[in-house]
């Protein structure tokens, strides 16, 4: 597996589309819905459809090569 890279958030959950922007894995929130239909998004390496998915602290995201933790800023 890729390096894993932790992207802080403020919050206690983020949403799927928004991590992926916010860990720049994606261009534009328009990317999403390609991606998520061809299966190449996975959550906890489980493949994931819902671009709305609640992510939390430790939830590990997998796109294009490239693997992001989710971590809290406080």
């Amino acid at each position: 597996m890729a390096d894993l890279r932790a992207i802080e958030i403020k919050d206690a959950s983020i949403r799927l589309g928004q991590l992926l922007k916010l860990a720049g894995l994606i261009d534009s929130g328009s990317d999403v819905k390609a991606l998520l239909a061809a299966g190449e998004v996975l959550v906890n390496e489980e493949t994931e459809t819902r671009r709305g998915r609640q992510l939390v602290v430790g939830d590990v995201v997998r796109c294009r090569g490239e693997s992001v933790r989710v971590a809290s800023r406080g």
